[in-house]
């Protein structure tokens, strides 16, 4: 083989690897993200070692010092995190509950029973992952509420807290300038107690005064 022959058959395969890397970046761009089996491209169940081994694939393909692609960097942040989401048995275990949820959905819309032939075919498995975006997107939605939801009462909690600390900020404040005014407060009720008792002796010395003039 010529060397502009194998120069040929290079470019043809660079050129047939960026293809098959812009096809999965997109596909991983497009994917439901909710769905974390969808961005890896695996079915529900896999077995741990299957989420590992996909993921080092994928991200191997796609990583953005192994292509030129500019959105390179977004399908591998999703690749990643999918990853991270069936890695953890939490999150796993919800999002295996809501396409468990799905299918049941489907069984019961259309009458089926799970031993159905239907639940074997293409079309009932393309229909079940469209029931899944729904049923996801619902738990998503509900989630959110429920959230926002507790956020509202953590600010009224708060604030009520905050208008409990003002009050009493304000009763010290107000028992402290009642404190720093005892002596003024003192001063005054002994003048006004001296001007009584000057009272009192004047009349007595006036009537006094009067009884002998009479």
């Amino acid at each position: 083989m010529s060397s502009d022959e194998q120069d040929a058959l290079d470019a043809l395969e660079k050129e047939a690897s960026d293809f098959i890397k812009d096809a999965e970046i997109d596909r991983i761009r497009k994917a439901f993200q909710l769905d974390a089996y969808a961005v890896l491209d695996l079915q529900p169940g896999v077995p741990e070692s299957d989420i590992k081994l996909q993921y080092r694939k994928k991200s191997l393909l796609i990583h953005p010092d192994k292509t030129k692609n500019p959105a390179a960097p977004d399908a591998f942040d999703r690749l990643k995190k999918a990853q991270t989401t069936l890695l953890d048995e939490k999150a796993r275990a919800y999002l295996d509950e809501c396409i468990a949820d799905a299918r049941r959905l489907l069984i019961r819309e259309h009458k089926y029973t799970v031993d159905s032939p239907e639940l074997q075919t293409e079309e009932f498995k393309k229909e079940w992952r469209q029931k899944t975006v729904e049923v996801l997107l619902e738990e998503e939605a509900r989630r959110r509420r429920q959230l926002k939801a507790k956020l509202q009462e953590e600010g009224r909690e708060k604030r009520k807290e905050e208008e409990e600390l003002e009050a009493r900020k304000r009763k010290r404040e107000q028992e402290q300038a009642w404190e720093n005014t005892r002596d003024e407060r003192i001063g005054s009720w002994r003048e006004f107690q001296k001007g009584q008792k000057k009272g009192t002796d004047g009349d007595k010395k006036k009537k006094k005064k009067m009884k002998v003039l009479g």
